[in-house]
């Protein structure tokens, strides 16, 4: 493993600039990709591989009014980091996954931009003329919602299966199995707040309340899920730095 980050110069760079960041808090001006590695862990040097390699795809497709590959990142960012910052208030030991989870939730937007980019713009237009959910518009225009689409390409590209069933069911987790919905509906709470926080191209309205029964489900109160709302934005800052170029 080690031996394959030192022979690709753009990612060992990226994972020097995160091991020297203030988002992991570790101790800064560390030039060794080796001890960096050892610092960060490998499920976060796998998180910043994959990350680094999902901005390609947000910025390439065909151009779609009242969409953009780069809103949609920073949104992905977002729910990202405040999915970790959600799994770290319940005192989950596997924070990493819950950011990889919320970056790639809403994967199958990509799908949609690639394959059904007449489709999409119709959704935004009418999503931006008359209100309405999201999801239920992209099954009434496509015949299936991002999440159906992100799930099975998730699915094709091998992905862990906790990772596909949140893809698969970020906007609908109380319709999984209990022992299914803990990630799936951190991620959605995660993808609510940074909609609230008009934070990058949202499915969700700023309105949008997060259900006590989702709140009971991640074991998390109000207070808690406040504190995540409050030092959101400010470390989603550093994280978007880390991915600036």
């Amino acid at each position: 493993m080690h031996e394959v980050i030192r022979n690709d110069p753009a990612l060992s760079a990226r994972i020097l600039k995160v091991v020297n960041s203030a988002f992991y808090g570790l101790p800064g001006q560390i030039a060794s990709i080796d001890r960096a590695i050892v610092l960060l862990g490998l499920s976060a040097v796998k998180n910043i591989a994959i990350a680094a390699s999902m901005t390609h795809l947000f910025n390439s497709g065909p151009a779609i009014e009242g969409f953009s590959g780069a809103e949609v990142w920073r949104h992905s960012v977002a729910t990202g980091v405040a999915s970790r910052m959600l799994s770290a208030a319940q005192g989950r030991p596997a924070v990493e996954e819950s950011f990889l989870a919320g970056i790639i939730s809403d994967l199958g937007l990509l799908v949609e931009r690639q394959v059904f980019s007449k489709q999409l713009a119709e959704i935004i237009a009418q999503l931006n003329a008359d209100g309405g959910d999201f999801c239920e518009l992209e099954t009434q225009i496509i015949g299936a919602d991002h999440q159906a689409f992100g799930a099975a390409l998730a699915a094709k590209w091998r992905f862990p299966q906790p990772l596909c069933t949140t893809i698969g069911y970020h906007h609908k987790p109380h319709l999984l199995a209990a022992a299914n919905r803990e990630l799936p509906t951190l991620v959605c709470v995660a993808d609510v707040i940074v909609s609230r926080l008009n934070m990058g191209f949202s499915t969700y309205g700023e309105d949008t309340e997060i259900p006590q029964e989702f709140l009971d489900i991640i074991k998390l109160t109000p207070e808690k899920v406040q504190g995540v709302v409050d030092e959101v934005e400010e470390q989603v800052a550093l994280v978007e730095n880390i991915f600036s170029s």
